[in-house]
């Protein structure tokens, strides 16, 4: 199971109403967008969040692959019935309240992609029409929804309310969510189970850095982080480097990184003096391969506060 939100404002009932999700292939001079080509990548079964004009209102779940296919009347989008698109069959699921993002920014905002995120710093959505959720963004989402959607009452308050209060969810909704938070969580546990048996080795089963050899207080750190990582570097172990619970939390906040050549970079909100507090100095250099090398470099360009 992929998940993905897609960016449907004054087309999203329109589309609601026909079971489709639909984009074109190219604008008219030509060009190709990501966000339409990420319409070939959609599996049946896949769950895709719709967000119109600051909430996401709906989930669907793709009931088949894509197709070519022209324009459907009426949806209003660029061009004209001719146009060649990418069409998505979709059952939709609307929500009794939706998810207003903003409200809900400083919880989603770590979970967001350096590249090809929905969702802009203002937490305002980015022009185009479909975009990636990683597994932890999709969590994150099935949360906070359910939190908006999903009551429960205990069997007191239910004496009193039985017969006299109409049922406050839809029958579909909670295994739906339910489902679908449940397959984001396993995908991400097992990938992270390989991830780690995987890494171990590679670093000899101890601290890159500082030698500790306890496998209680070892974490298989991501270079690239899950949330940016294509499906093959999330289980790549090359993606890592083996350290201690001290050093993964400094790398993980990008206080620290390795260049290409494996030395360590240091930020400078952490004074000189502090250094042997955490166990470093500026000669610490990380055996790394050819094959880390270019997650290293990643992490020290995206990731790293200088």
């Amino acid at each position: 199971m992929q998940s993905y939100i897609v960016m449907q404002g004054r087309t999203y009932h329109e589309e609601k109403e026909l079971g489709i999700l639909w984009s074109l292939q190219q604008d008219s001079a030509g060009n190709v967008q990501h966000f339409w080509e990420r319409m070939k990548e959609v599996n049946e079964g896949d769950r895709i969040f719709h967000y119109v004009k600051g909430d996401i209102v709906a989930l669907s779940i793709a009931k088949t692959g894509y197709r070519e296919e022209r324009k459907p009347t009426p949806i209003h989008l660029p061009g004209n019935e001719n146009d060649k698109g990418y069409l998505v069959e979709a059952d939709y699921y609307e929500f009794d309240k939706p998810l207003t993002i903003i409200d809900v920014f400083d919880e989603i905002l770590p979970l967001l992609p350096v590249k090809y995120s929905p969702f802009q710093e203002n937490a305002n959505g980015n022009q185009g029409y479909l975009y990636p959720c990683n597994d932890e963004l999709t969590i994150k989402l099935v949360e906070l929804i359910s939190d908006l959607n999903i009551y429960e009452i205990d069997e007191e308050q239910l004496e009193f309310v039985m017969g006299t209060v109409r049922k406050t969810e839809h029958d579909f909704l909670t295994p739906i969510l339910a489902e679908t938070e449940a397959e984001a969580k396993t995908k991400v546990r097992l990938g992270h189970q390989r991830f780690r048996n995987e890494l171990m080795p590679l670093w000899n089963d101890k601290c890159a850095l500082c030698d500790i050899e306890l496998p209680e207080l070892l974490q298989a750190s991501y270079a690239k982080p899950w949330k940016d990582s294509t499906n093959n570097e999330r289980i790549d172990p090359n993606n890592g480097i083996l350290l201690c619970r001290n050093h993964n939390a400094l790398y993980n906040n990008g206080l620290i990184s390795f260049d290409g050549q494996g030395k360590i970079h240091i930020s400078a909100s952490i004074p000189e003096e502090d250094y042997n507090k955490y166990g470093l100095h500026g000669k610490l250099r990380v055996n790394r391969t050819e094959e880390n090398k270019p997650y290293l470099k990643w992490h020290k360009k995206h990731l790293f506060k200088e």
